[in-house]
């Protein structure tokens, strides 16, 4: 008669040692990654939300004028950025040692293709840039593809060489071939905002490697001169030069008129914007307002407030990223994080100057938020190697200090 008992406080002390587990289990599930991967990780979420929300708003009218469908290139970008967050996810829980030992595949596979957009009728040219590829209903743009592997792979490179690179020809000598043969692969299509964007990638990897200033500056003149002859080399893009002081490109008439009502959308904006979904200038005036220049179709709803709240995003990025690169001791993971950081903040600088027409228009998304599927996925998992980098980094400094309780204990 007395066994029934027992057993029932059995029962309920296994049932409160299971829940006690459970929140334990709990606890360091919530503890497993670091303060800055969940600083990275929420901020890209965000800005992914607000660029689809951006995209819906900016393109609405294009989308029904093309396809009948107001929604149709808000569910194509929606679709992306759902194949982009698993990726990123993957990414974020691969080891240093996978890139490490396949960077080599990647990089190639990602030249490869850029030479089909070259050289096979699978190439497409949009905008006098034949940049990117066409296999049935799918567009994809190798270049991008190019940019993830590219930062790898100098992280790869200069954190092996990171004793010698104090003399020029073993910065030179992998460098200078390989980064400098993918770059011309996307001149040779035309496309001088990815260039440039590349040409900022490998001189703020070699910065944060340690190479030399007086290196870096002449690697810069040599950029700057290259810059040039591309720019010069093309009517299209002289024109674009004109138009920024104030000419007109026989060339490409619409870049005037892109401009003209780029600053008209801003200005209509003022402080607090028209209104979200209330853009004039989305009704065929702006050409690539859900790309190129959404941030004017930004200003122009959102107002001045939303504009400085794109900034400040992307000031908040660029901070997570330092930080990142501050906490970790991997000379792979700061070099790759801090080429990762020059990408995607030099690229939104570049759009966001493009905008303001402080530069020529160069044609670069801005990151994240604008409308484009293989840029928002190559910059999703960039940034998804660095919440990698973030994970290793949270869970060394862990052992270390669970060491160091065990040695005073």
């Amino acid at each position: 008669m007395s066994s029934p008992p027992r057993t029932l406080a059995t029962n309920s002390a296994a049932s409160k040692l299971g829940a006690i587990t459970s929140r334990i289990s709990l606890g360091k599930a919530m503890q497993a990654e670091s303060a800055n991967y969940f600083l990275l990780l929420g901020l890209t979420l965000f800005m992914v939300v607000f660029g689809l929300v951006m995209v819906l708003s900016s393109s609405a009218v294009e989308s029904h004028t093309a396809t009948d469908n107001f929604f149709s290139r808000f569910w194509s970008q929606g679709s992306y950025a759902l194949i982009g967050l698993p990726l990123m996810f993957l990414v974020s829980r691969l080891p240093s040692r996978f890139w490490k030992k396949s960077i080599w595949i990647f990089l190639a596979l990602a030249c490869f293709f850029q030479v089909l957009v070259l050289v096979t009728p699978l190439g497409m040219e949009i905008g006098g840039n034949r940049n990117w590829l066409r296999i049935g209903s799918l567009t994809v743009q190798p270049s991008e593809a190019i940019k993830v592997a590219l930062v790898v792979w100098l992280g790869v490179v200069l954190a092996r060489k990171k004793d010698l690179l104090g003399h020029w020809k073993h910065v030179a000598v992998p460098v200078v071939p390989i980064a400098g043969g993918a770059i011309l692969l996307v001149v040779l299509g035309g496309d001088l905002g990815t260039t440039v964007i590349m040409a900022a990638i490998v001189l703020g990897a070699l910065f944060f490697a340690g190479v030399k200033l007086r290196h870096l500056a002449l690697g810069s003149l040599a950029v700057g001169v290259l810059a040039i002859l591309v720019a010069v080399s093309s009517k299209s893009r002289l024109g674009r030069i004109a138009a920024l002081f104030g000419g007109t490109s026989a060339a490409n008439p619409d870049v005037n008129w892109q401009i003209d009502n780029g600053f008209y959308a801003l200005a209509s904006g003022g402080v607090f914007g028209v209104g979200l979904g209330n853009s004039h200038s989305k009704w065929s005036w702006l050409p690539a307002a859900d790309t190129d220049f959404i941030f004017a179709i930004i200003g122009e709803e959102l107002g001045l407030i939303g504009a400085v709240v794109v900034l400040v995003l992307f000031v908040l990025l660029a901070i997570v990223f330092l930080r990142i690169i501050h906490a970790s001791s991997d000379p792979f993971a700061r070099v790759t994080t801090a080429a990762i950081m020059v990408w995607l903040i030099g690229q939104a600088f570049v759009n966001i100057a493009v905008v303001l027409g402080v530069i020529p228009v160069l044609g670069v998304p801005l990151p994240l938020i604008s409308a484009g599927g293989t840029a928002m996925i190559s910059s999703m998992i960039a940034i998804g190697i660095v919440l990698s980098f973030a994970r290793e980094t949270g869970r060394a400094a862990r052992s270390e200090h669970a060491s160091g309780l065990s040695d005073r204990a």
